[in-house]
């Protein structure tokens, strides 16, 4: 398979190697960055710098390739795949962000090649595990996803490093999340829903964010009672945010808030990815709960070392990517996370990174 893969950022990069390594795929990473592109030497895969943020110059890029992978950020997330429609290539991507989903679910109406967004974590794997525990119910009352993408030695006063997107991190932060509450889909705050819980002797907290859920309030309308999505922090990193976005205002000046992240918040390589997920409902009219929850470590054991947040989100779209060109989905059309069996997904050779994970001892 021919993939044009946009995006030379550590996650990118991530994809491009599993993919092209794998012998099953031809790769192109396009970048508007040189120097991005010039840590992919070795790595047998082409490279093109191209503006990713033209229409046209995306478009020439694209032709000629069978799928476009896309890794930029949420906000060219439908340009990107407008010119995948317009060039004939299906088109998988990681975007968290929910107008961009909607707006690629328009463009997949009709269209003769497949449209799968939201590949990657959270949205991506939690949204597949959530939907397999949920099929095992007679009835389903609540669904509760937790995910966080956390530093494994937190020093600083948020407790938290920079892992992933800082784009991807304010989005989630300021935009409306979707719920189901009482059988009926909401729109809920960011930053609200505080809670606190322990894993393995470890404590967290989580809160509403933005995307995660994917479009599973659209697949469990009428059939589950209770659905969210909240993101996982050490204690107190919630707090420290809601000052920052609502008290000093930073909400509505998002490119300050960036530039302060990002001169004052180191990023790490050496994280944990956490992965909970808690089903509940009746099974043969017994009221029954399913946990599922993994924590995925950096992995500095290779040459090239990998963050978890790096593993996690390149493995989940490589692994979707992986069954479509098997024929395990849909060859056209609007393709959800849900579709994909959470067995398949596991035995697959990217999504047994998953598997290699440790699972969690001790839940309070």
């Amino acid at each position: 398979m021919r993939v044009v893969l946009l995006g030379a950022g550590h996650i990118g990069q991530t994809i491009a190697r599993l993919l092209s390594e794998s012998g099953d795929y031809e790769v192109t990473v396009v970048d508007q960055s040189a120097h991005a592109l010039a840590r992919l030497d070795g790595a047998r895969v082409r490279t093109q710098v191209a503006d990713t943020s033209d229409a046209r110059a995306l478009l020439a890029a694209v032709r000629g390739h069978d799928t476009l992978v896309n890794a930029l950020p949420y906000h060219l997330a439908t340009l990107a795949a407008t010119q995948a429609r317009e060039a004939g290539c299906h088109y998988f991507d990681l975007t968290e962000d929910v107008a961009a989903t909607r707006a690629i679910q328009r463009l997949a109406d009709g269209a003769a090649t497949a449209f799968m967004p939201q590949c990657g974590l959270a949205p991506g794997f939690v949204g597949i595990v959530a939907h397999h525990l949920a099929q095992s119910f007679d009835t389903v009352h609540d669904v509760k996803m937790r995910v966080g993408a956390l530093p494994a030695f937190p020093t600083n006063a948020l407790k938290y490093n920079l892992t992933w997107s800082v784009d991807g991190l304010i989005n989630e932060y300021c935009h409306p999340c979707e719920a189901i509450r009482d059988g009926e889909t909401l729109e809920m705050l960011p930053l609200e829903g505080l809670e606190h819980f322990s894993l393995d002797g470890v404590e967290y907290e989580a809160f509403n964010t933005s995307g995660g859920l994917g479009t599973l309030c659209t697949t469990l309308a009428g059939r589950v009672r209770t659905l969210d999505y909240k993101s996982v922090r050490y204690p107190g990193h919630r707090d420290l945010v809601k000052m920052l976005l609502e008290e000093l205002q930073l909400k509505d000046d998002p490119e300050t808030l960036k530039r302060i992240l990002r001169k004052a918040v180191p990023s790490t390589m050496q994280d944990v990815v956490l992965v909970f997920v808690t089903v509940s409902g009746l099974r043969q009219g017994t009221l029954v709960q399913e946990v599922f929850a993994r924590k995925v470590f950096a992995d500095r054991s290779d040459a090239r070392p990998l963050s978890a947040i790096q593993i996690t989100t390149a493995a989940g779209l490589c692994a979707v990517l992986d069954l479509f060109r098997e024929g395990a989905l849909p060859q056209r059309g609007f393709i959800r996370q849900e579709q994909v069996a959470l067995p398949a997904f596991l035995a697959n050779r990217f999504g047994r990174a998953y598997q290699q994970s440790r699972q969690v001892e001790s839940i309070a």
